[in-house]
């Protein structure tokens, strides 16, 4: 919690639940992965909060932009985006999106599929494109690798034909997986992609960059490497494989740039001890999985959690949402503990959670409002 939010909550106490966000924490995190990675092209994860004033903010600190949809790219072009400085980096598009991005400027996409390769020849004709790789997402809370990514085998085809379809084929990504707590994923994509990347060089491929997507962790309940060593770790397996010759270098982070930058002020509805043979409290909070906190899902990010009473004697809990459905369980099995003294009507602070969450809550679930934002 930044002192600019910790005053906010105290002055103002707005109704809950609410997301608070810092926005110059968004900056001091850019301007952190910046000097961290210098040699790389920062491009914004748009999907982790497309607040326009996350966004405007970005945009005079001359960031790019990853955007996932029509809309996402719309919105950054509203907050005052070049259209050059935007990568449509979903590989799932409609035939609609792609030819409104290309129409309003974009001219860089993703793919990972001959079919999505041929709409983008037909509907962006002479746009850069770069073919996403499946990668392992060992070590990440949050993987993205069943959905997303073809083998080395077939991006070796994809791109050969991509010049002959017309494009230009600029480039290969990968994405190692969300909140990534190890180096070695970076390191180990880094070696896979080079291999193809100078084998596509050799062919008279005119290859000029790598995209090593997002993953840069946010510190949650536990700790996590600083960014300082996946910088060191990223740049030295880039300088392995290509020595002095370097590419292009793109990075996409989103929960890295806004995840500590905001927190999620709630109000405890209910503690029960349901079984008065078991030592387990559940607490019931006024946000849950469909309020935004999706990523709860398997408890997979593991958010701390301030209360009013900590510093005194805790227990055991299972943490909960407030609608009427089964699944809006947080946390049932990694050993939450809570202060005893936890009651109805008692504030909470979910903290890191300023990335994945507006964007995850439902539309009135229940009858739950979506959840309000501030942006200070």
């Amino acid at each position: 919690m930044t002192p600019k939010i910790a005053r906010f909550l105290a002055q103002h106490q707005p109704a809950t639940p609410c997301l608070v966000l810092d926005v110059d924490r968004v900056e001091e995190n850019f301007r952190t992965l910046r000097k961290t990675l210098p040699l790389a092209r920062i491009y914004y994860a748009v999907k982790a909060n497309p607040a326009p004033q996350v966004l405007e903010r970005l945009v005079g600190l001359s960031s790019y932009f990853d955007a996932a949809s029509i809309e996402e790219v719309t919105f950054c072009l509203d907050a005052g985006a070049r259209p050059e400085a935007i990568s449509f980096g979903n590989t799932i598009k409609k035939v609609g999106a792609i030819r409104e991005a290309y129409r309003r400027g974009v001219r860089m996409f993703a793919f990972d599929s001959r079919e999505e390769l041929e709409k983008l020849a037909e509907h962006a004709p002479g746009a850069r494109v770069y073919c996403r790789i499946l990668v392992e997402n060992e070590g990440a809370d949050w993987p993205l690798s069943r959905k997303f990514g073809t083998t080395i085998e077939n991006a070796r085809e994809l791109m050969l034909e991509a010049g002959e379809m017309g494009l230009d084929p600029y480039g290969l990504s990968f994405h190692v997986g969300s909140q990534q707590t190890t180096t070695r994923a970076y390191e180990a994509a880094i070696g896979k992609v080079a291999m193809l990347f100078t084998d596509l060089s050799d062919a008279g491929v005119n290859l000029r960059m790598i995209n090593l997507g997002g993953g840069f962790p946010t510190r949650y309940r536990d700790d996590v490497p600083e960014i300082d060593q996946f910088g060191s770790a990223i740049m030295s397996a880039m300088t392995e494989h290509f020595g002095n010759n370097l590419p292009e270098m793109v990075i996409e982070p989103g929960r890295f740039i806004v995840g500590d930058a905001g927190l999620v002020s709630a109000e405890v509805v209910l503690v029960s001890q349901r079984n008065r043979a078991d030592p387990v409290r559940w607490v019931y909070l006024d946000i849950g999985r469909f309020g935004g906190l999706a990523e709860t899902e398997g408890e997979s990010i593991k958010y701390r959690i301030a209360t009013p009473h900590d510093g005194s004697a805790t227990g055991p809990v299972a943490i909960a949402g407030p609608t009427c459905d089964g699944a809006d369980i947080l946390y049932e099995k990694s050993n939450y503990r809570l202060p005893t003294a936890l009651r109805s009507g008692d504030r909470v602070e979910l903290l890191s959670t300023g990335a994945y969450v507006t964007t995850y809550a439902s539309t009135r679930f229940n009858g739950f409002a979506p959840l309000s934002e501030y942006y200070l």
